[in-house]
């Protein structure tokens, strides 16, 4: 694993510590006293737990920076207590457990691409696309000549997930929601 400088941290960056553990970091100041030598304060979160620490490094340390390998995954189907993947280019599956997954499992659709985190052959992270189209499961009836202005209502989505719509969207029509919040973006065409 290459070596960095700790004025080459940057957020976004994956660090493993003399711990062992990988950290992504979440922050960085780089502060120079007045008085004694300059240094970056770095907020990291674990990736495994999510844990917080704040570190502080001097210049003239060196810290291991990690490289994550990206790859491109197809969601096939729900197996139970996991969610299995198939990849792009071995057509390998794996499974990964909806409790790791959290409340991103929510928004999986069958064929949807999926890009996920490895290190090691060890899953870290998923991403998922920033918006998908759902199907209104249940919410308020349509009311005539109510535009939209500033006033949601609340909706039940087919995956469970509920949100604000405008008034004039009624159940069973199809809108697309932002995957990092749930948030209604417009009508699907």
């Amino acid at each position: 694993m290459p070596k960095i400088t700790a004025n080459e941290i940057r957020p976004g960056n994956t660090l493993q510590l003399d711990d062992g553990a990988l950290w992504v970091v979440v922050k960085t100041q780089h502060v120079k006293p007045g008085k004694g030598g300059a240094f970056t304060q770095c907020e990291l979160k674990n990736v495994l737990d999510g844990r917080k620490l704040n570190e502080r490094f001097r210049s003239a340390d060196t810290v291991e920076r990690v490289r994550l390998d990206q790859r491109d995954f197809q969601y096939l189907f729900d197996a139970g207590e996991a969610f299995a993947f198939m990849d792009q280019e071995t057509y390998e599956q794996i499974e990964l457990s909806k409790e790791w997954m959290g409340d991103q499992g929510a928004y999986l659709i069958e064929g949807m691409k999926v890009v996920i985190e490895f290190h090691e052959d060890t899953a870290l992270g998923l991403s998922l696309p920033d918006q998908v189209t759902l199907a209104i499961a249940e919410t308020e009836p349509v009311v005539k000549g109510q535009t939209a202005a500033n006033s949601y209502k609340p909706a039940i989505l087919e995956n469970g997930i509920r949100t604000s719509v405008p008034p004039f969207v009624g159940t069973g029509e199809r809108i697309i929601v932002n995957t990092e919040d749930g948030s209604y973006v417009r009508r699907a065409e």
